[in-house]
């Protein structure tokens, strides 16, 4: 079962800012949304901990 988590809480688990993440989603770097109503937007829980693991792998790449 997925669970769909609003941007309050993206912002909570990603540390970013608000501003940070709708830049990144321009820019293709960050997960889709999905449309949950006309005003509405959620992520995938599993698509924001993946983006999270792969910036840690990315990071860790970069000092070795």
């Amino acid at each position: 079962m997925h669970k769909i988590i609003r941007l309050p809480e993206v912002m909570r688990t990603t540390g970013l800012a608000r501003s940070t993440i709708y830049k990144k989603i321009t820019e293709k770097t960050f997960p889709n949304q999905i449309p949950l109503g006309p005003k509405s937007v959620g992520w995938l829980e599993t698509d924001i901990q993946k983006w999270i693991q792969e910036q840690i792998t990315q990071s860790s790449a970069k000092l070795a």
